[in-house]
């Protein structure tokens, strides 16, 4: 398993998650490293509403069978087409992305100050389809906001972290999405 070195030593984290199947490994991890996330879902760019649901319910499905906290952030995806009106051509990868994390995890980042958290990451780390530097970008822009407030740039794809979630995406039946959430993403 692998060993992390958590920013000031925190056990409790908030960990912005995408989906169960990209959250499960990375939670067993910070278990096994003695560290308590709270999970935080706030994904307002996932379409449609009913593909957002599927994957909520999912999520609260795993972090429910662990015992753990789960947040429900808000679904507003007209906030979020207003936040990315004219970058919708954008390929994935580009200024749109970038702009989509740097929403999702200033929410996160607010949530985490609100609440008395001092830490938080994203799961969003562990996909091999998204940009580290975007996202570990977006989490440092995110935190910032906030005194007392950082962001971990923790590179969830390595450790043996990407086999182990394939593992548990069986082991619990996990529904499995097959593009990142928007619309623009499906082409």
């Amino acid at each position: 398993m692998l060993q992390l070195q958590v920013p000031n030593g925190e056990r409790k984290v908030l960990l912005h998650s995408c989906c169960a199947p990209c959250s499960s490994a990375i939670i067993e991890c910070l278990l096994e490293n003695q560290v308590r996330p709270t999970v935080f879902y706030y994904n307002p760019n996932i379409f449609p509403k009913e593909e957002y649901e599927i994957r909520k319910s999912e999520a609260i499905r795993y972090v429910q069978a662990l015992g753990l906290d789960f947040v429900d952030g808000d679904y507003n995806h007209i906030q979020w087409q207003a936040e990315i009106k004219g970058m919708e051509q954008e390929p994935e990868r580009g200024k749109r992305c970038l702009q989509c994390f740097s929403f999702r995890l200033l929410a996160t980042a607010r949530y985490a100050s609100i609440h008395g958290f001092t830490v938080f990451t994203t799961t969003l780390a562990s996909s091999r389809w998204k940009s580290l530097d975007q996202i570990f970008t977006a989490g440092r822009i995110a935190a910032r906001s906030y005194p007392n407030l950082t962001f971990w740039e923790q590179n969830w794809r390595k450790g043996g972290l990407s086999e182990r979630r394939n593992q548990l995406l069986k082991e619990y039946n996990f529904y499995n999405q097959l593009y990142c959430g928007c619309e623009y993403s499906r082409r």
